[in-house]
């Protein structure tokens, strides 16, 4: 309930105060490329039900069907604005409608895709007790993510084999020791990850 509260009125008062901030990105997004300026895909949530994640578009239209991994640090599916707004984390912003609404927290594991998800063991898909978040440890500690994938000859199953387990690791442990505490102690980390790649 606390943890709740916590996220309804943060939520809240950060869309009121990044507004001016929406806009812009808005007004960069459709000089920048052609589509619409938010991207919603869905993902898996808490109790194994999906919902739709909003995220300021970054890609050009219909990508996804090129694959569901961004792969090394200039996919050529990005666009230019898009570069910059997922290298400062800007795209996650609209998340905060997912927060306010209920779907996310701030802080949880990070949803997957259903493709992803339908790959999870037993006690694996325990990260579906809780809902998931715009950032976890889990993120922090693969923020290199893309790099890594540019590097391998199947980004994708690499990250099926390595990647995804290690956060679903990271994830349920998490889980058992989960509290507001950690919680502001995980966003203070993302934080400084966010100006460190500045």
């Amino acid at each position: 309930m606390l943890k709740r509260f916590f996220d309804l009125i943060l939520s809240f008062i950060g869309l009121l105060i990044i507004v001016p901030i929406l806009f812009l990105i808005t007004i960069l997004i459709k000089i920048s490329s052609s589509g619409p300026v938010f991207y919603k895909q869905a993902r898996v949530g808490k109790n194994n039900k999906d919902f739709k994640i909003f995220k300021f578009r970054t890609m050009h239209v219909n990508a996804h069907k090129k694959g569901l991994l961004t792969v090394g640090g200039r996919d050529p599916r990005v666009t230019s604005i898009g570069y910059y707004l997922r290298k400062f984390k800007l795209d996650e912003l609209p998340q905060l409608i997912n927060v306010f609404k209920g779907d996310m927290s701030f802080v949880g594991p990070r949803p997957e895709v259903r493709q992803f998800v339908n790959l999870y063991s037993e006690i694996q898909k325990k990260v579906l007790n809780v809902k998931p978040g715009i950032t976890d440890l889990a993120s922090i500690e693969f923020r290199n993510e893309n790099e890594i994938l540019s590097k391998e000859e199947d980004p994708n199953q690499y990250y099926i084999d390595y990647i995804m387990p290690k956060k679903l690791e990271i994830n349920l442990k998490y889980i058992n020791q989960r509290n507001l505490l950690k919680d502001f102690v995980v966003i203070i980390k993302t934080i400084k990850v966010i100006f460190n790649s500045v």
